[in-house]
């Protein structure tokens, strides 16, 4: 989903209190609340076919699939809140409180881009999601075309591959499973003229 334009300012707690009661979603970045817009079809299948495959393959296992869009996933060291679209999380969750709405532990996230969330997911998540000790990989889905891009963490870093074609399949190493290309886009029509 996309990052509206910033509402106002709140703590951390007034932000949470408040989220806690809406029925829209709003991320929270350096104080300003930032709306969340809806998601287009094209964005949903990529997610929910992510989402499923993975969970088939963790199944029974130590990492779970742990939210699809809706679970707020929280970075303490720079206070901020997101909703990334797809978090795996292995061993227990471990949540901020007892309402067990935020999760503090995720392994692996992963964004599905649109022109309206590129950049915003390529530069200032990420930048935040990099301070999460938990988090092994970050993966970028685009919607427009046939690309993935994996980051790992190798400390002090985190390096990029990209995947390009339908044939290629993503090695998720912190998970110990595998992402075709294939399911990720398998109801996903690309417009042939460009």
């Amino acid at each position: 989903m996309a990052p509206m334009a910033a509402l106002t300012y709140l703590t951390p707690e007034a932000y949470l209190e408040s989220e806690r009661k809406t029925t829209t979603k709003n991320e929270y970045v350096n104080g300003e609340v930032l709306a969340m817009a809806g998601a287009s079809f094209v964005h949903n299948f990529i997610t929910l076919d992510t989402a499923t495959y993975l969970n088939n393959q963790l199944m029974g296992g130590e990492c779970q699939v742990a939210g699809t869009g809706d679970l707020r996933v929280k970075v303490r060291r720079t206070e901020s809140y997101f909703y990334p679209d797809i978090v795996v999380v292995c061993g227990e969750p471990r949540a901020e409180d007892n309402t067990f709405d935020t999760l503090l532990n995720p392994t692996l996230i992963v964004e599905v881009l649109s022109a309206s969330t590129e950049t915003y997911d390529k530069d200032e998540k990420f930048t935040h999601y990099r301070q999460i000790d938990s988090l092994q990989e970050y993966i970028l889905i685009s919607q427009e075309t046939v690309e993935v891009v994996q980051y790992r963490c190798q400390e002090p870093e985190w390096i990029p591959t990209e995947f390009r074609g339908l044939v290629d399949i993503v090695p998720l190493v912190s998970i110990r499973c595998e992402l075709p290309l294939q399911h990720i886009y398998r109801r996903v029509k690309f417009d042939s003229s460009h």
